[in-house]
């Protein structure tokens, strides 16, 4: 692939066109908002304007309500050999393609699972999609070398591809994507008259559920409008189990002792189910990674610290699967939480104790659980930060 036009230079444009200007493709920049496609541009996203021929491919990175329109325009403009979007839902501009009167052999439905809560071209990021599965939707009509040429994108992106078929992508989406944020809005709308002191409470798990909120709405509107009904019908599986623990709740406080403990039980089999969908997930993207363990490091807030505690880490020659920083509010601290694999955390516990970092303590192997408000021993009990003290380089 020696050019490429991006039709539309927000943060997932920019990003693609990005990814493949470092690669040495000749990346052109199209968008109606002449603004964000100078801003990709300074960027070093690509040129600004209409290529003099047809490229390699054209990257429609526009909403998917406007996936037909948009292509059927630029196929009438023969700006490209081949075509792709990176809606995140595909059955809608699937079925508008025709509608619209474009050439279904020449276009290709793309989806890269990444993103970002931000949006706009300063969001875009080089490096969006390395390691991230990228869902390619052929029809019928695909030709093999539109085809070959989405593969070629994936591929010079560092993602990894999924043949799939449309409309299984969007039901796969609603449940693992679109329904998510529905719910990580609601859950963010109820903090919308949170008063200073009880926001202070909030740690790092109301920021995990509640990051994607922060999306363009008017971007998830029009992507929530292209898939309601599949994202319809997981909010009505929701809702038939928060009707169930909401009546179990309710129970735990009745006077009879029957129903107080059916509510226990119903409760304790809601969150185990959750328990068991979140191991589904995969560690790694597109890869599963088995006994994983989460090792806890509280660290000072002043500039070196991270490096110099993974600079101790690398040294070890562990490998770290994933990582989190939860900022201590009011303290110079931070917590980072380290998944590795479950065989190095006895080895890694003592020599970062000995490299005199503050390591969270396991609950020894066998400890009898006297309450039930103790935690389970594959977990780390939680300290009090303290606020760092400086050391020496």
């Amino acid at each position: 692939m020696r050019s490429a036009a991006v039709v539309g230079t927000g943060m997932m444009g920019t990003s693609v066109a990005l990814s493949l200007a470092r690669r040495g493709v000749a990346v052109h920049l199209i968008d109606e908002n002449e603004s964000a496609a100078r801003t990709a541009a300074s960027l070093g996203a690509g040129v600004v304007g209409r290529p003099g021929g047809p490229v390699d491919l054209a990257v429609l990175a526009v909403p998917p309500t406007q996936v037909g329109a948009v292509l059927a325009a630029q196929q009438a403009q023969g700006l490209a050999r081949a075509y792709t979007d990176v809606a995140s839902v595909k059955t809608g501009p699937e079925l508008s393609v025709s509608a619209h009167g474009g050439d279904a052999g020449t276009f290709i439905g793309g989806h890269p699972m990444a993103g970002r809560e931000r949006s706009g071209p300063l969001a875009a990021c080089a490096t969006l999609f390395e390691g991230r599965t990228w869902v390619l939707t052929p029809t019928g009509a695909t030709s093999r070398d539109t085809l070959n040429t989405g593969l070629m994108l994936i591929s010079m992106c560092g993602a990894v591809p999924v043949v799939m078929d449309s409309r299984a992508h969007d039901l796969a989406v609603a449940r693992v994507s679109h329904t998510p944020h529905v719910l990580s809005s609601l859950l963010a709308a109820r903090l919308e008259h949170l008063q200073g002191d009880a926001a202070r409470l909030a740690g790092q798990g109301l920021r995990d559920m509640t990051r994607i909120a922060g999306g363009d709405p008017r971007l998830w509107s029009d992507i929530l409008e292209s898939n309601a009904t599949a994202v319809a019908d997981v909010l009505t599986e929701l809702s038939e189990d928060l009707a169930v623990a909401v009546a179990a709740l309710r129970g735990l406080t009745a006077d009879d002792a029957d129903e107080r403990a059916q509510g226990t039980t119903l409760l304790a089999d809601l969150l185990g189910r959750g328990r068991t969908g979140r191991e589904r997930i995969p560690v790694k993207y597109g890869h599963s990674v088995p006994s994983c363990k989460a090792v806890r490091i509280l660290i000072g807030d002043q500039p070196g610290e991270l490096s110099r505690l993974l600079q101790n880490v690398a040294e070890l020659d562990v490998n770290v699967e994933d990582m989190t920083i939860d900022h201590s509010p009011g303290e110079q601290s931070g917590l980072v939480e380290l998944l590795v694999p479950r065989s190095s955390v006895p080895t890694m516990d003592a020599r970062l104790r000995g490299a005199g970092w503050r390591v969270q303590s396991l609950v020894p192997e066998g400890t009898a659980r006297r309450q039930a408000s103790v935690p389970d021993p594959d977990t780390f009990l939680s300290v009090p930060p303290m606020r760092s003290e400086k050391r020496e380089p």
